[in-house]
């Protein structure tokens, strides 16, 4: 059985992924198009929609899952690391979202991904013997 801290951080990691599917799906969706980097082969949109249904994925089955969710957690993980290029990409072309409108601003966020990372994956460890079990 998890700690109540990693239960804590994977209830709230999920409620966060879900919340910013949600909005990639419905009213940030124009927000996250001005951000899609150029180098994405896919159309804006597609992106974010993909993305966004990713997320509310995600996010639900770190909420409800409980067979496999070690494997969600490094599937989470993965899916933070995938979008840390679009994250530089917005640093270094100066796009301005979701409150993110100057240089330092842009520069911090580079940082919370790691965290947000290493949340996925220690939130989704249970006890050893849990571990073991699965």
């Amino acid at each position: 059985m998890a700690s109540p801290a990693r239960t804590t951080a994977r209830v709230l990691l999920g409620s966060f992924l879900v919340f910013a599917g949600i909005s990639h799906l419905t009213f940030g969706r124009r927000e996250f198009q001005a951000q899609v980097p150029d180098f994405v082969p896919l159309e804006p949109d597609t992106t974010v929609v993909a993305s966004g249904a990713v997320e509310v994925s995600l996010g639900a089955a770190l909420l409800f899952a409980r067979r496999r969710r070690g494997l969600v957690g490094v599937v989470a993980a993965l899916f933070f690391i995938a979008v840390l290029p679009g994250n530089v990409s917005q640093w270094t072309h100066h796009r301005d979202g979701f409150g993110l409108d100057t240089e330092i601003k842009r520069f911090v966020r580079l940082f919370f991904q790691p965290v947000l990372v290493w949340l996925a994956w220690w939130s989704t460890r249970g006890s050893k013997s849990s571990v073991e079990r699965s």
